[in-house]
């Protein structure tokens, strides 16, 4: 029975990060760690955040999202690993597409939520008086709306674009996941569309929330320098420094890994680029965003001291 859109492939095997035997236990245990890390660190500070009234501001309202995010986008990696120790690893042409939606979507949510960050620390900063009545609950549940929903025009652009192309006989997918090129890889009919989608949504959903992102913070470092509180200087540069390493490292890799033809460049340098958005930058953001915030560390002591009586 042929797959909905025609195509001869009712499965894909995935190759994975590398083929090289040497490594492949060492990465096991490595990504084994990380994704640990990344679950615990996001469900932590989804937890923490969400018992915690104190915490219930616009600021810790995107963070409680994004970990929400990042957890969901990590479920992915499981997948990758086991490919590390198992012989084949196999999906269905229909879970190849489910993951490529998901994954899609996760991912410009994100592009728009740390926009929606950037504009929080813009108005906390540039302008405090007016803070509570800019970033009021209503408009921070907007703003996490229309990101939910530029992800998912999104992902049902990149969804609906690959259905349309057939997969004659190749299978095997250079990837550890069910990416856009890799797939057009396998493709024996015209991508030029699809290729055009993909130069089209992913620019605008890397270039529009970037651009944003460094105005926000152009005015955010041109009001930092006119404070004359050292202290005060010294903390806001911290603030904004993680939020931009975090951001250009997100935005970087997928610049690197999209805005180019599928035939630029190597497959391998792609699967290292990937490896930054969809497992690195998840596991980090706990870590940049909160971790080493003093409202989260005075939040998590208080609820180990109750558990202790």
């Amino acid at each position: 029975m042929l797959p909905e859109n025609g195509s001869f492939v009712n499965e894909f095997i995935l190759v994975g990060l590398t083929d090289r035997p040497d490594i492949q236990i060492p990465l096991f245990f490595l990504f084994l760690v990380m994704y640990m890390v990344t679950v615990l660190g996001n469900l932590g500070l989804i937890t923490l955040i969400g018992l915690n009234s104190h915490l219930h501001t616009p600021m810790y309202f995107f963070l409680f999202n994004l970990s929400f995010i990042d957890f969901c986008s990590s479920v992915f990696t499981p997948k990758m690993i086991m490919n590390f120790v198992s012989k084949k690893n196999v999906i269905s042409y229909r879970g190849c597409m489910a993951q490529l939606y998901f994954y899609s979507f996760f991912i410009i949510s994100e592009c728009y939520l740390l926009t929606s960050m950037a504009y929080d620390r813009y108005v906390a900063i540039c302008n405090p008086l007016l803070y509570n009545t800019v970033m009021s609950p209503t408009v921070c549940c907007n703003l996490m709306l229309g990101s939910y929903l530029m992800a998912f025009s999104g992902a049902m652009a990149h969804t609906g674009c690959m259905l349309r192309v057939t997969f004659c006989g190749a299978n095997t997918i250079n990837h550890y996941f069910c990416d856009i090129f890799p797939l057009l890889e396998l493709s024996c009919t015209s991508t030029d569309v699809n290729e055009l989608e993909v130069f089209i949504v992913v620019g605008i959903n890397i270039i529009v929330p970037s651009v944003t992102i460094f105005i926000s913070y152009g005015f955010v470092l041109s009001n930092i320098l006119q404070l004359r509180s050292t202290e005060g200087r010294s903390k806001a540069f911290s603030t904004c420094s993680s939020h931009i390493i975090a951001v250009s490292l997100f935005f970087g890799s997928g610049a690197f890994m999209y805005l180019k033809p599928s035939s630029a460049g190597s497959m391998d340098e792609g699967k290292i680029s990937s490896v930054f958005y969809t497992i690195v930058v998840p596991m980090m953001n706990p870590l940049i965003y909160s971790f080493r915030n003093k409202d989260v560390k005075v939040a998590l002591r208080k609820i180990l001291n109750r558990r202790k009586f």
